[in-house]
């Protein structure tokens, strides 16, 4: 989890390698008026996320009935949202967290991507960092890729696995 920019695909990709889970890209699951929204520069709001953790919740559900452990991205910026989430069953969250200089970075260096580098500033207005949280591991992502991937994976290992 965490704002655009963080690295959540990246890492959620490596990590189902790792691990030989499925992985699904939350934000292929966005409705399209949706991401039609985000590429005009205007945030969503709790109403337009709502179908939208439906569906991912749909989507863990429905690759856990598989037996196969689940990766997924998802910003998941609120404890609310989170708390959905959780309801598809027990989950091990990843909090990739940067700063937001990281963060504008590799937003603007990103091409092809619906989420406009406008939107930063309101994504990190809207997160609610998981401090207290007995299911989320901070990363800190001001590093290397690679470093980040390491630790997330470590992190999974020391909560045993994805489920």
């Amino acid at each position: 989890m965490g704002v655009s920019g963080c690295g959540k695909s990246s890492v959620g990709q490596a990590l189902a390698a790792m691990f030989d889970a499925d992985f699904v890209e939350g934000d292929a699951l966005h409705p399209p008026a949706s991401i039609a929204k985000m590429a005009r520069g205007e945030p969503l709001d709790d109403e337009d996320r709502q179908p939208w953790l439906q569906t991912i919740c749909q989507t863990i559900s429905d690759t856990r009935a598989t037996g196969r452990g689940v990766v997924v991205s998802c910003s998941a910026l609120r404890r609310v949202y989170r708390d959905q989430l959780r309801m598809a069953g027990p989950l091990h969250i990843l909090f990739l967290n940067g700063s937001r200089a990281v963060l504008a970075e590799r937003m603007r260096q990103r091409a092809g991507h619906f989420m406009p580098f406008t939107l930063l500033d309101s994504q990190l207005a809207t997160l609610e960092v998981p401090t207290g949280e007995n299911d989320v591991v901070t990363l800190d992502i001001d590093r290397p890729l690679v470093d980040v991937i390491a630790r997330a994976g470590e992190a999974i290992c020391r909560v045993g696995g994805p489920v």
